[in-house]
């Protein structure tokens, strides 16, 4: 009888333990603030867009971010955001772009996956979706990354989030994403954007491990 209590207290002892691991407050910052993302990337320079007004930020629940326009030399731009959260225990959650762009009223016309150019990384896949809005068209690139993965699917970054909070008490996590517009109709106006668009990312994937934790 006496073993069994001891059994039975090592047992509680253990969940307590446990669940005062999991309970404690996540203190994950950024490397570096985004803010200090370089100025140039590669050949392109960027540019500084306002602020997101406090009413988007708020939807967004994003705990830093950066919002700049990136021009190549022959001024192309690319679109750069990218949204980091400390946690995304308390419901703020990183938003899919196929669930915003469309409430901005761009609609997904194509969808399908591609590798980082030139990462080196087999794994590093990423989102390649184009969006129409009228007569507008634009190309977007866009990836979940944290505790070094970069992943595209929003239902493997769910799974991740879960695992990684009971393995390392840790959901951080970062959305990147570039967009491009085409300049043209024809099929050869969308393919330039495409390929300014993975020029500009395989400048940038480098520097990401400089702020978003592993």
């Amino acid at each position: 009888m006496n073993n069994r209590i001891i059994l039975l207290c090592l047992i509680l002892l253990a969940a307590w333990a446990f669940i005062a691991q999991v309970s404690k407050p996540e203190v994950v910052q950024l490397r570096e603030p985004l803010s200090e993302m370089p100025m140039r990337i590669g050949d392109w320079e960027g540019r500084q867009v306002p602020d997101m007004d406090s009413r988007v930020l708020s939807i967004l629940g994003v705990d830093d971010y950066i919002n700049r326009v990136y021009y190549s030399p022959e001024l192309f731009p690319a679109s750069l955001y990218i949204g980091f959260y400390h946690s995304q225990r308390e419901g703020d959650t990183i938003h899919s772009p196929l669930n915003c762009l469309p409430g901005a009223g761009w609609n997904p016309v194509k969808s399908d996956r591609i590798p980082i150019p030139g990462s080196g990384n087999s794994s590093a896949v990423i989102n390649r979706i184009v969006i129409l809005k009228g007569i507008d068209k634009q190309v977007v690139l866009y990836w979940y990354q944290s505790h070094g993965r970069v992943i595209a699917s929003e239902y493997w970054g769910k799974i991740y989030t879960v695992l990684d909070s009971l393995r390392t008490n840790r959901t951080d996590a970062a959305l990147v994403r570039v967009i491009c517009p085409v300049t043209g109709t024809d099929a050869q106006a969308e393919a330039f954007a495409e390929r300014r668009a993975m020029e500009f990312v395989k400048a940038l994937y480098p520097l990401l491990a400089r702020f978003i934790p592993v």
